[in-house]
């Protein structure tokens, strides 16, 4: 069941009349998520779902789908044809002029812009203005709940652990010199998850050389490269609990299979993990100093860094991402680059801060977590200070 209430309380904070909601062929996933509708029911019609600042919700459905908001509260209007959709849309809005719809100006927060344009054109001919619902989406569906960081925590053992585990089992294979395989270390990670019930999208990454320099490297099922002495590594891992709610960890390590670390990974590795210590500092002195920030501006604190150490063009992406059910969440993300995402970052919501610099024969990147609380942010998991030394 939605949060009615604290739907329109919020919908009043931000001056909106009301929030459409709409979906046809599970286009929406957020609407799916934030209404509490079962995300594999059947909708081939579309139906929509208007929750107004003040007064009882209404909601449209196709008249061979008439019970598929039976679940949510408010008045039903059917339709079957496209002209009786469209007065019906009018009436459920009524005198309703702002609307918030999953809806992102010029695109630029594609994680919110699932509405097409033609219906968003058919909203504006009834009169109305659409507004992007991406801060109220923050509050309804990206911020978590005690329960789902207490999932986060817990997850983010298991992932740690078994990153550990992995960087031993490179170095005893390579000490051996027993044969492996970027592809074969994947799958081990995988078959380590899967046994301890944590989910994920995908394997992780693993990559060495020139393949740590490719953010979405994945190892191919034949001629996967083999990990060997001397090679640099890089193990991107994600996942959640295997359970309803859970939200995920996402991490990124680097190791070197030596005894020690070779000057030219090390300098890379400071320029990183410097600016991924001047977003920290820069999220963690803002929120406990009770001061607004925004996505792109902890993009900036980073790639900054970077910029002045001349790396700028070999750090190809957005510092950071939401985290939530998804790996990538829905809630703001460190962004000033391939967006300029100008979303508040709001309580009991996380994201990712991982600096990369990819130069064509090897990729260095750290991740780490950052959660922000009710006036304190934190990192909720081991930072990295160094490469490992995998062999020493």
């Amino acid at each position: 069941m939605p949060e009615i209430k604290a739907i329109q309380s919020e919908l009043r904070s931000q001056k909106l009349d009301g929030w459409l909601f709409y979906d046809h062929h599970h286009r929406d996933a957020i609407a799916a998520r934030i209404l509490g509708l079962n995300s594999h029911g059947k909708v081939t019609r579309r139906w929509f779902y208007f929750i107004p600042a003040k007064g009882v919700p209404s909601k449209l459905v196709h008249r061979i789908e008439a019970g598929g908001l039976d679940s949510l509260p408010g008045r039903k209007l059917e339709y079957s044809g496209w002209e009786e959709l469209h007065k019906g849309l009018g009436k459920i809005l009524g005198g309703a002029k702002s609307i918030a719809m999953q809806y992102s100006p010029q695109n630029d927060i594609p994680y919110i812009g699932l509405v097409d344009a033609g219906t968003i054109e058919l909203i504006r001919k009834l009169g109305k203005k659409v507004h992007s619902s991406a801060d109220l989406v923050q509050e309804f569906e990206a911020a978590w709940t005690p329960e789902q960081l207490v999932s986060h925590r817990a997850a983010g053992e298991i992932v740690h652990r078994v990153t550990q585990q992995a960087f031993s089992r490179a170095g005893s294979f390579v000490r051996e010199k027993k044969p492996l395989t970027e592809r074969e270390l994947q799958e081990w990670m995988g078959a380590q998850f899967r046994s301890q019930h944590v989910v994920a999208d995908g394997d992780p990454i693993v990559g060495v050389g020139p393949h740590a320099g490719d953010p979405h490297y994945e190892p191919p099922a034949t001629g996967s490269a083999p990990i060997r002495e001397g090679d640099l590594l890089l193990l991107d891992v994600w996942g959640k609990l295997d359970r309803p709610g859970s939200v995920f960890y996402d991490i990124t390590w680097m190791g070197y299979l030596g005894a020690s670390v070779p000057a030219k990974y090390a300098k890379i590795f400071t320029i990183v993990r410097s600016a991924r210590d001047a977003a920290i500092n820069f999220v963690l002195d803002s929120v406990s100093a009770g001061r607004e920030i925004h996505g792109w501006e902890v993009d900036r604190a980073c790639r900054e860094v970077i910029r002045k150490a001349g790396y700028a063009k070999y750090f190809t992406h957005r510092t950071g991402h939401s985290i939530g059910q998804d790996v990538h969440g829905n809630g703001a993300n460190m962004d000033g680059l391939e967006t300029r995402d100008n979303r508040r970052i709001v309580p009991h919501t996380c994201f990712s801060i991982e600096p990369g610099i990819y130069l064509p024969e090897f990729g260095v990147r750290s991740e780490v977590n950052v959660y922000v609380g009710d006036g304190k942010a934190e990192v909720t998991g081991p930072i990295q200070q160094e490469i490992i030394p995998i062999l020493a």
